[in-house]
């Protein structure tokens, strides 16, 4: 009976290894903060949060995205008048955690008066990575245009 208790007692560490890197509402806090990060130009907390090896696949694949390129981008930021998301959900495996939902994206004309806004059903993949929350991958689909 001892030798039981102390096997699955050397298992506990690694019942953890194999958890989100946050409770379902810190990852959907955390995705809000990278939604910001965008809209701002934050390349310093991109930087942190971006597995090196991410990748964003836009609209019906017109783009892929990795992190050097992205954070090449965010030096010469889009002008946005504001990114949001709704309707998150979370679907948690493992350390894996997938979020998805819909983001809000306004962004402003040339003029610096008007602006776009554009609706994209999103897909996020986050990892735990030695305790930290890294997001692996992102895809996203133009959903409208006005």
């Amino acid at each position: 009976m001892t030798r039981i208790f102390t096997f699955l007692a050397c298992l506990l560490p690694f019942a953890a290894l194999a958890a989100p890197c946050l409770p379902a509402a810190g990852l959907v806090e955390l995705d809000r903060q990278y939604e910001a990060a965008l809209s701002t130009g934050n390349a310093a907390f991109l930087r942190e949060l971006l597995a090196d090896d991410y990748v964003w696949v836009h609209t019906l694949g017109s783009e892929l995205e990795t992190k050097p390129v992205l954070l090449a981008r965010m030096a010469r930021p889009t002008r946005f008048k504001s990114r949001t998301t709704d309707g998150v959900q979370v679907r948690l495996l493992g350390d894996t955690a997938v979020l998805h939902g819909v983001s809000v994206v306004e962004q402003w004309h040339a003029d610096g008066r008007t602006f776009k806004t554009n609706r994209y059903q999103f897909m996020r993949t986050y990892v735990n990575l030695d305790g930290n929350c890294r997001l692996l991958a992102g895809q996203t689909m133009n959903l409208s245009s006005k």
